[in-house]
């Protein structure tokens, strides 16, 4: 990864987090979406440190705000998909659209002989 174009290489980690998200946000995830983002974070802050030949230091100038937040990485106009930031539905109301297993015919009355 380390020769690809930043543009190129975070538009497909971007593709692969959000596949990764739409897959997951129906279950309890929240706090393992946060943990992957924290590590695909330091992997990228990490590839961005090799190829620049930066110190932390410079790392912390980039991304940090002067009121001191951390901003989201951005290189070549494509921002890092933030997994942690993602909605988790655990049980979505479906109202009339579950379809009942049981037929018409069954749950009328029974026929006597």
């Amino acid at each position: 990864m380390s020769h690809l174009d930043y543009k190129i290489a975070l538009i497909r980690i971007n593709q692969i987090l959000r596949g990764w998200a739409n897959y997951f946000k129906h279950a309890v995830a929240k706090h393992t979406m946060a943990r992957l983002h924290t590590f695909v974070w330091w992997r990228v802050i990490h590839w961005v440190m090799h190829r620049h030949r930066m110190n932390w230091k410079a790392v912390r100038r980039w991304l940090r705000t002067p009121q001191g937040r951390w901003e989201d990485i951005e290189l070549d106009g494509i921002r890092l998909f933030h997994l942690g930031k993602v909605p988790i539905t655990r049980y979505r109301y479906r109202g009339n659209s579950i379809p009942t297993p049981w037929s018409d015919a069954l749950t009328g009355p029974i026929p006597t002989a």
